[in-house]
């Protein structure tokens, strides 16, 4: 249920943000709509100077942002707003696991140092002490197996490899819906760009002559949503390969510490 409330958060702070983004956007580019007309007025007050000096100097160019902007209005908010959803989402996810892991990540070696310590002044209490005032999966794989000791080695050994599991799939919790939005956004970029192709044969057909101007608009809308939607799969596949890869790390790390616990067991038991 937190994590659930934190994904909610992390997706309502970056809805707002890309709110209060655009309503900027807006201001600005109203606030230049209104000296852009202010300059119109002043050119036809000096028709003949004005109009040679607009010739000689350059056209200021648009900014990244309003060509982004400019270009997601022009796909279309049908399939746009689904693909920037799936951008929303999928980010707001892949910042919760990133920081679930980054938690649950710990030194490793530190703390078989000091199970192996504690084991060897206090006994078990004194380990299971240590890894219940530790974070992390390793700690919780290590209590357990320590908490099931008594009842012997082989019952330790079954207790760290069932506890084992479940943190994995802790670890690897809500990853598989990054993996839905890096082929969903794709997929729905190809759904505008087939329908797209069907607006501009439908006006095609409507008109009964085959011009330019009619085919060149269906065929935009329908490359915009393509683009986007790879952009957006490819900006999610870049966080779900750092994810996996950190879920490697963490589970490669468990496996090594739960032999050397066994072992450390095994030894303390002699």
């Amino acid at each position: 249920m937190k994590r659930l409330f934190s994904i909610l958060a992390i997706t309502g702070i970056m809805a707002f943000g890309s709110v209060q983004a655009q309503e900027a956007t807006d201001s600005t580019a109203a606030a230049q709509t209104q000296v852009e007309e202010v300059a119109a007025q002043a050119d036809e007050a000096n028709a003949v100077e004005t109009t040679t000096a607009d010739e000689d100097a350059p056209a200021a160019e648009a900014s990244f942002t309003q060509k982004l902007k400019q270009r997601f209005v022009e796909g279309g908010p049908g399939f746009m707003g689904i693909v920037l959803l799936c951008l929303i989402l999928g980010l707001a996810i892949a910042i919760e696991r990133i920081i679930y892991l980054n938690l649950s990540t710990t030194n490793t070696k530190k703390l078989v140092a000091d199970v192996e310590d504690a084991l060897k002044s206090g006994g078990v209490n004194a380990a299971k002490e240590v890894c219940r005032n530790t974070s992390g999966p390793v700690a919780s794989i290590y209590y357990q197996g320590l908490d099931r000791y008594d009842h012997g080695v082989d019952s330790a050994e079954k207790a760290v490899v069932a506890y084992g599991g479940v943190q994995m799939g802790q670890l690897e919790k809500n990853v598989s819906w990054i993996s839905l939005f890096i082929a969903l956004a794709p997929m729905l970029g190809f759904m505008g760009t087939v329908i797209g192709m069907i607006e501009a044969f439908d006006n095609i057909e409507s008109a009964g002559s085959m011009e330019p101007s009619l085919v060149a608009g269906g065929i935009k809308v329908a490359l915009l949503t393509t683009v986007f939607g790879l952009i957006v799969a490819m900006i999610l596949q870049v966080f779900y390969n750092y994810i996996t890869a950190k879920i490697d790390s963490i589970v490669n790390d468990m496996e090594d510490a739960s032999i050397m616990l066994i072992d450390m067991l095994s030894d303390y038991r002699k």
